[in-house]
């Protein structure tokens, strides 16, 4: 029974954490529940950034009935002063007799210290429940901490041959009502959007969030990767740039006069041919504090963080989610998701790991990880059985 109690109270932490998606970052999302003799008597999650922890308002339900308890977390409790006091202390405070947790806190300011403060304080602690339904669950938190990068998902709306638009460049709409509401939630969750110069002017789209609710930002800045082309003001995303943030990041010099006034933020980052560096990019975005962003671009940006446009291409991608409709469009010179040079055989194809599969109404969307810090020539070298 105490095992499969265990793994049940687990289970209930992990589902209670999930609670403050997008509401928390860059916090983790974190649950818990405290249990006596057999019964919960106190739980709670972390809703929002900057409130209290998961813990402190597990143990404020369970009151004096958490002495001698067991408490259950998904993530190890903080042990420094932040937005609110050490988690840790407040666990001893309360007299817990167990913590059971699944992870340890991959922050440099934590890394263990809170099990070494309740292990100090004779607190039982077990670690690795449910490790890896842990580590999926708060994976934009751990990359941010651990790289200093936002965790990058690369989404596509595409038929089951393959393309993003037809011949004529239209694509709307390709997928269904569901998939579209779909899209919007990624949105919220994301604190930037980005598109490239060719989508801006092909589909003139307005990134905003109209289905479901913003996320921790309020709204997701909308980022344009642009090339050469004059800016046309008439761009939808321009027209509310003052209450809905938009940058324009470039590798070349754009005078900023007028657009600063339309709420619009240049961005003149490192570049080749034109072509913004999207490592630069990143890296200025975890400065403006983004956790999380969402590549809603045509096939030459997809295929720029996915590390295919030639040469030794970095993968800056996490995560790819790929929605595919049960339409056949065809068309020779129809656009798919990815462009850029691609590879010469397919054992140098990217890999994909835990792929996961479900319905969106009639569309289906397919979610799959990347591992990062791979290089195309890396792969080359592994098909030809190198080093």
């Amino acid at each position: 029974m105490g095992k499969r109690l265990d793994a049940e109270m687990m289970t209930l932490a992990l589902r209670l954490a999930r609670k403050g998606l997008g509401r928390t970052w860059p916090n983790p999302m974190v649950g818990a529940v405290v249990v006596k003799r057999g019964n919960i008597v106190g739980a709670g999650w972390h809703k929002q950034y900057g409130g209290p922890h998961a813990e402190v308002n597990a143990l404020k339900q369970a009151g004096r009935r958490a002495k001698e308890a067991t408490l259950y977390l998904n993530l190890e409790p903080c042990s420094h002063h932040g937005k609110t006091p050490p988690c840790a202390e407040a666990v001893i405070r309360a007299g817990v007799a167990r913590v059971v947790c699944a992870l340890r806190d991959p922050n440099p300011k934590v890394l263990g210290q809170g099990f070494r403060r309740l292990r100090a304080a004779g607190v039982r602690v077990e670690v690795g429940l449910q490790r890896r339904a842990a580590k999926k669950l708060n994976e934009v938190f751990i990359k941010r901490v651990t790289t200093g990068l936002p965790f990058v998902v690369c989404k596509s709306a595409l038929s089951l041959d393959g393309k993003i638009a037809c011949v004529s460049g239209e694509s709307r709409w390709i997928t269904g009502q569901a998939a579209r509401r779909y899209a919007h939630h990624l949105r919220s969750l994301s604190d930037a959007v980005i598109i490239g110069q060719g989508t801006a002017l092909q589909d003139n789209p307005r990134l905003t969030v109209r289905h479901g609710r913003a996320g921790r930002t309020g709204k997701p800045v909308r980022v344009i990767l642009w090339g050469r082309a004059p800016i046309p003001k008439t761009l939808a995303m321009l027209s509310k740039a003052g209450s809905w943030p938009v940058i324009i990041a470039t590798a070349r010099i754009f005078p900023r006069g007028s657009w600063d006034r339309r709420g619009v933020e240049i961005w003149h980052l490192p570049g080749k041919d034109g072509r913004v560096d999207l490592a630069a990019l990143l890296r200025r975005l975890a400065e403006r504090g983004a956790s999380q962003v969402l590549v809603e671009g045509g096939a030459e940006v997809q295929a720029g963080f996915l590390g295919l446009t030639g040469g030794r291409g970095e993968i800056l991608a996490d995560q790819i989610q790929f929605i595919y409709a049960p339409k056949v469009i065809g068309g020779r010179e129809a656009p798919g998701p990815v462009g850029g040079a691609g590879v010469s055989h397919p054992s140098q194809a990217l890999a994909l790991r835990q792929c996961a599969w479900r319905l969106l109404g009639a569309d289906m969307l397919c979610v799959a990880e990347l591992e990062r810090n791979t290089t195309r020539a890396g792969a080359t070298r592994r098909a030809r059985g190198g080093k």
